[in-house]
């Protein structure tokens, strides 16, 4: 059996540099939290735990801390978030991704300028969420061509459009489209991340010759959920695991060529045992 393993499978630059903060954390000997899982990797957050840190689920728990160290999780939070961790004098480690920050300061800079801010993504993605938070007037969150149909705004209304970073960019083009026909006054930024449209092409690309196809990542991570559909659209025979526990593979006899690509939330030791298994069992 031929593996085919995608380059960029695998810990992306906002989720390496996030797990290493609070790593580094924890060598102060401070108590640590994050505000919300730091990524969406539940092999990761049980590790850390192992370590002593804590997870905040809220707002509500975070006001009861009095003392410690809060690490702000990769996809960023609300900025009364941030705001309140200052208030109850904790200290604050922001490891939000810079490419989610960029987002930040955007939708800030033009919802003060006036612009209606659209953000193209989940609305219960806690990266939107965040998102919406740096937002000075009340933000729209599109995900659906029928919500972008049905989108409307005053005649004069000026709009800046910005998505999800892990969004599906196929898909962004199109509802981006469907504003464009609506003859408002649009800005346009298009801030997912180039190591998510690397990470899908590729993905496509590989799963379009391949027998089978394994996408490795969290349950709840937007990123690799995305990477499936795309995969699972080339190739019927795609399975998506967390860990090598998971794998239960009933390949074709004609298969003689499978194809493994991991979310950008996936450690690479999980990637390797998965990648090694099938290459000795099949």
């Amino acid at each position: 059996m031929e593996v085919i393993l995608a380059k960029s499978a695998g810990f992306c630059f906002g989720v390496k540099r996030a797990v290493d903060t609070v790593y580094e954390q924890i060598e102060s000997g401070d108590k640590i939290y994050t505000y919300g899982p730091i990524i969406h990797n539940e092999e990761v957050v049980k590790d850390l735990e192992k370590k002593g840190v804590e997870v905040l689920a809220d707002s509500e728990e975070l006001a009861q801390m009095s003392e410690g160290t809060v690490v702000i999780r990769s996809h960023g939070v609300e900025k009364a978030v941030c705001d309140a961790i200052e208030e109850h004098g904790l200290k604050c480690v922001d490891a939000t991704c810079p490419f989610v920050k960029k987002i930040h300061r955007i939708v800030g800079e033009k919802s003060r300028e006036g612009y209606q801010i659209v953000i193209i993504g989940n609305s219960e993605h806690p990266e939107v969420q965040g998102i919406c938070g740096w937002s000075e007037t009340p933000p729209v969150v599109i995900e659906s061509a029928e919500e972008a149909e049905n989108f409307e705004a005053a005649e004069a209304e000026k709009i800046c459009i910005v998505s999800q970073t892990t969004f599906n960019y196929n898909k962004f083009q199109d509802l981006v489209e469907i504003f464009e026909k609506k003859g408002y006054d649009i800005i346009v930024v298009n801030t997912i991340c180039n190591a998510t449209e690397e990470r899908q092409t590729e993905a496509r690309d590989i799963a379009s010759r391949v027998d089978v196809m394994i996408v490795i990542g969290g349950t709840h991570s937007s990123n690799t959920r995305k990477l499936y559909e795309i995969c699972k659209k080339e190739c019927e025979n795609t399975y998506f695991i967390q860990t090598l526990d998971d794998l239960h593979l009933e390949l074709p006899k004609s298969a003689k060529l499978v194809g493994i690509t991991a979310g950008a939330s996936t450690p690479n030791n999980i990637i390797e045992e998965v990648q090694n298994y099938v290459r000795i069992n099949f």
